[in-house]
């Protein structure tokens, strides 16, 4: 139990502790070099899902508002020229 505080003790330390600019983007490169991008086709095939699941949340979206609308239409009588 006592590591544990201590490691958070160290991390607190560590995050209150300035840094030159140099050294805040030199920790960023180091960050960026661990980062796994995907691949290519990894990212077509995500960027498939996501444009298909806004299409189909827009389309959802737009049934819902029809419907609610046409309702409106009907209970208070409003006709549109």
């Amino acid at each position: 139990m006592a590591n544990r505080e201590q490691i958070k003790k160290n991390a607190v330390a560590q995050a209150k502790k300035k840094q030159s600019p140099k050294e805040y983007f030199k920790g960023i490169k180091l960050e960026m070099s661990k980062v796994v991008w995907p691949t290519k086709k990894e990212l077509g095939s995500f960027t498939a899902v996501v444009i298909g699941t806004c299409a189909f949340f827009a389309l959802g979206f737009w049934l819902i508002d029809t419907g609610v609308l046409a309702t409106l239409k009907a209970v208070l009588g409003i006709n549109l020229i």
